[in-house]
């Protein structure tokens, strides 16, 4: 047993991983493409809408995707079918109701949280357009979570490269409509092309999902046990009981997580312009930021990503089992893989951080924001490890107070550093933050490190 779980992770985190570096691939040129087009200006008023767009996120689905993650792990295999449809469904009911009135709220106030909360009055028609994705990413996010669960990552793989194909095909399909009749796009085209994308990946997830309960349901395992053994272990009700009652701590913790990366990503701009900037260029400073050098960074991380994804059911498995070896083992082997992982890193970007800013994004400063930003590596992809493996542990109290105090830390350094240091200031900010992270998952887990049992 433990050696099929040892390969449903190897194999999901390789699945995971290919189509997270292929849909990397595809997003960072397409980032190039988008800078190049409308300029780092443009792609600052893009980015400073993503704070809100994972605000929603926060509230409307991760919780509820990581809850039906781990009560669908935790269904029996023989007769379980029939308990995690009710997880799923319950999850979607959950997640699908507060993504319509999320919409509805973004779309109404726009212009009030561009201009008052955002500062920039720009990305009112983003906010508008990208609040009709809300509904399509929370139910493909929960059908998601489904698959996490069973440990088959095939599904949440093919959406995720299908969602970013469709988003970057129909941007480049108006780009070249627009080419052959001279018509002048803004940087609106983006949030058109991040709904296609969405609804793309909403659209073939759902069938998927009903092939899949139609062959359980024929299974012969499904067929002998019957519905009603099932219905026994969890009713619907239940479900939504349960799956509101671990979402709700863990989405109130992202929310207010979430709450503090927007104020941070709305002041940096207005912390660049006491530091001596005009608005225009304290936008394109962070658009460069966020849109070029943080995608070369973040690069790396479809593989951290796709092994956080997949360890969290399996050290909950564990952690319900009292194997506290195996928990250890995992830990010591995270801890290695990702901190190779970031020095290999440090020293790529650190060496071609100048060429890939000038070469093809066409700015310098990119180039130099990549090379300073090279020396979070070794933390950011281990403290992506240690958070699910603390969330795993039910330890989730936890990952909120770590990320507060590194997320009040870095807002720190925005309004007390950016000011008279400028950006350098900021990346002194991310360093110590991702310190103080590492620093605080490694007190969290120290009966597990010691553990000689």
């Amino acid at each position: 047993m433990l050696f099929m779980k040892k390969n449903a992770l190897i194999q999901g985190t390789l699945i995971l991983t290919a189509a997270g570096f292929l849909s990397r691939i595809i997003g960072f040129f397409y980032r190039i493409f988008l800078s190049r087009m409308f300029g780092a200006e443009g792609m600052g008023i893009y980015e400073l809408i993503n704070p809100v767009l994972s605000l929603t996120f926060a509230l409307c689905t991760s919780g509820i995707q990581s809850a039906v993650s781990k009560y669908v792990a935790a269904q029996p295999e023989n007769n379980g079918t029939a308990g995690r449809l009710r997880y799923l469904l319950a999850g979607l009911t959950i997640s699908g109701t507060l993504s319509m009135l999320c919409a509805l709220f973004v779309y109404q106030n726009a212009d009030f949280i561009a201009i008052k909360l955002l500062s920039e009055s720009r990305c009112a028609p983003l906010l508008r357009i990208t609040a009709l994705s809300f509904f399509a990413a929370c139910i493909h996010s929960c059908i998601n979570g489904y698959f996490y669960g069973i440990k088959k990552a095939g599904l949440p793989a093919f959406c995720q490269l299908f969602e970013q194909t469709c988003r970057v095909g129909s941007v480049f399909l108006f780009w070249s409509y627009a080419q052959q009749h001279q018509i002048t796009f803004s940087i609106t085209v983006a949030a058109v092309g991040l709904v296609i994308g969405e609804f793309s990946s909403m659209l073939a997830a759902i069938p998927i999902t009903l092939i899949h309960f139609y062959k359980k349901r024929k299974s012969p395992v499904f067929a002998v046990t019957g519905i009603g053994a099932s219905i026994a272990s969890v009713s619907y009700r239940s479900a939504l009981s349960q799956i509101i009652l671990f979402a709700l701590p863990l989405s109130a913790n992202r929310v207010c997580l979430h709450l503090l990366s927007a104020a941070e990503s709305a002041r940096i701009p207005v912390s660049l312009q006491k530091y001596g900037y005009s608005s225009s260029e304290a936008i394109s400073i962070y658009g460069v930021f966020t849109g070029m050098a943080m995608t070369c960074i973040l690069f790396p991380s479809a593989l951290t990503n796709s092994v956080s994804v997949l360890l969290m059911p399996l050290i909950a498995e564990a952690d319900a089992a009292h194997n506290l070896p195996a928990i250890r083992r995992a830990i010591l082997k995270c801890i290695q893989s990702c901190l190779a992982l970031g020095f290999l890193c440090l020293a790529f970007f650190g060496l071609t951080g100048n060429f890939i800013g000038s070469v093809l994004f066409h700015n310098e400063l990119a180039g130099q924001f990549i090379r300073t930003l090279s020396f979070i590596c070794p933390f950011l992809y281990l403290n992506t490890t240690l958070f699910s493996i603390l969330n795993g542990l039910g330890k989730t109290g936890h990952t909120f107070l770590i990320n507060m105090a590194a997320l009040i830390l870095r807002i720190a350094f925005v309004w007390a550093a950016i000011p008279i240091f400028g950006m350098k200031g900021f990346f002194w900010g991310i360093l110590a933050a991702q310190f103080l992270t590492t620093a605080c998952c490694f007190l969290t887990l120290r009966r597990f490190l010691y553990y000689n049992g």
